[in-house]
């Protein structure tokens, strides 16, 4: 077995065993077993960095096998400079949320650690899949862990969040299913996303399928105006769901983009940029906006998530390599600062079980060390030089003003929305005198939160001051997408 199916499937044996392991009576062998599974399948992942070749976008630790033969269905996994990094963030990732619920999940504990322990293996797949059914039924699969997350561990309002969440995403991808099997025939009976590239389409199709794979990949991101889902969701989700939704689960759509959207419908990509990034710019700028008047803070930070993947889909249309790898590293950055600020709300939600920004209130008095960390991560999100947030938005902006200044300009200054909406919120939560009595009452974070919250720290602090390990393995692979869309198929 390979590297990557080690990966995949490493995590989701991990998760069955730990739904066979019984009732909440075990739950501390139960939290014991899901945190070796977890840190396991993060292990396996780390040789693909250590192993990755540079300098080349040939995709890497490829495995190729038969699956439903009368289709051509293959089971084809291979990472490229574009897609391994996310196999490594999402096992990174699913490490914390397990540390994150290890207190705070107390009811069917088995369940809620192995649902994401089987989520971390089907992201995974996504990231890896080279076939196009594969990465639909990774696709598709995800839905269902984190369906049963938010709908038996969410808040009161936990059925609606779910079912919305369910069908947003599940109708999105419908179109996206026509547009594979379209692809298969036109393509002479192949599931191979690479031969799809190659295809030769006319503008009329290109424009078709190029709307088919946005109706799946700008619900998931969430691109305005179809983003209404997230809010609700991460309101009502657990902590650790809003963790794994905002770090990972959004990735999945922006991924997609540049597997299938731009390389497959080039053309129709150049055409309808205009309306991709006028969809982004309003998404970093009126949807920043709207985070700057919200009362709860998983909601604020919700919308400020919707913000900042304005930037990634903008670095995308603007069709230059500093654009594309701002996307890639602003994805990278936003899955560790959009995880932090979710799990930091989270020690909050576990202390007052309150998200309302008014019942706190000088928390910097009673919980100093985790004032410090929340501080970090809010600086992060506004993105602060040396911290992670900066790195991403930056590449994206430098992108934008070489693609027309105006672009930039508007890109840049939604950077001041995030900074208000951001150290508003801060400042409300965190400064000033202690409020009332509960805050009083609050105990600083111990050994766990504070170990969880450290890994978190490192990872924004790293990226922040040294980047180039995340971008010398993208640029080989930016630098031939950037060839391949910039060839018209209609030549």
């Amino acid at each position: 077995m390979g590297l990557l199916s080690l990966a995949i499937w490493i995590p989701i044996f991990f998760g069955v065993v730990l739904l066979a392991l019984g009732r909440d009576e075990q739950a501390g062998a139960v939290r014991w077993v899901a945190l070796v599974g977890s840190v396991v399948s993060f292990l396996v992942t780390l040789p693909l960095y250590s192993g990755f070749k540079l300098g080349t976008s040939v995709m890497q630790f490829v495995e190729n096998t038969s699956w439903i033969e009368r289709f051509n269905v293959n089971y084809h996994l291979g990472v490229d400079g574009i897609s391994v990094w996310f196999v490594i963030l999402t096992a990174f990732i699913n490490v914390i949320v397990v540390i994150a619920g290890w207190e705070a999940i107390t009811h069917k504990v088995n369940q809620y650690m192995g649902a994401f322990l089987i989520l971390s293996g089907l992201m995974i797949g996504v990231f890896c899949a080279l076939d196009g059914i594969l990465f639909y039924v990774f696709f598709e699969a995800t839905l269902i862990p984190m369906y049963l997350i938010i709908g038996i561990w969410g808040g009161p309002n936990k059925i609606y969040a779910a079912f919305k969440f369910f069908l947003y995403t599940l109708l999105g991808s419908l179109l996206m299913l026509v547009a594979l099997i379209f692809l298969y025939v036109k393509s002479g009976g192949s599931f191979d996303i690479a031969s799809w590239h190659q295809l030769p389409l006319d503008s009329r199709t290109q424009a078709l399928l190029f709307f088919a794979f946005l109706s799946a990949f700008a619900v998931k991101v969430p691109m305005w105006p179809v983003h209404t889902w997230l809010p609700d969701v991460h309101v009502e989700a657990p902590t650790g769901g809003s963790a794994v939704l905002a770090a990972i689960m959004l990735k999945l759509g922006a991924y997609g983009f540049l597997r299938f959207s731009l390389p497959i419908a080039p053309d129709a990509a150049h055409e309808w940029s205009g309306l991709m990034i006028g969809l982004s710019l309003t998404a970093v700028v009126y949807v920043g906006l709207v985070a700057m008047v919200q009362e709860d803070m998983k909601k604020l930070v919700a919308y400020s998530s919707v913000a900042h993947m304005g930037f990634v889909t903008l670095g995308f249309f603007i069709f230059n390599p500093l654009g594309i790898a701002g996307g890639i590293v602003q994805m990278i950055a936003h899955g560790f600062v959009s995880a932090a600020m979710f799990l930091s709300i989270g020690v909050l939600y576990d202390r007052m079980h309150s998200r309302e920004i008014a019942s706190y209130g000088g928390v910097v008095n009673t919980m100093p060390k985790f004032a410090a960390f929340a501080l970090l991560f809010a600086m992060a999100n506004c993105g602060l030089p040396a911290t992670a947030g900066f790195v991403g938005e930056w590449m994206v902006i430098l992108g934008a003003v070489k693609f027309n200044f105006w672009v930039g300009f508007a890109a840049a200054t939604a950077l001041i929305f995030g900074a208000a909406y951001t150290l508003w919120m801060y400042k409300r939560v965190y400064l000033g005198p202690v409020t009332n009595d509960h805050v009083k009452e609050l105990k600083d974070i111990n050994g766990r939160e504070f170990f969880m919250l450290l890994l978190l720290a490192i990872a924004v602090l790293a990226m922040g001051l040294y980047p180039k390990p995340f971008t010398d393995v993208m640029d080989a692979s930016v630098a031939d997408l950037i060839k391949h869309v910039a060839v018209s198929k209609l030549n």
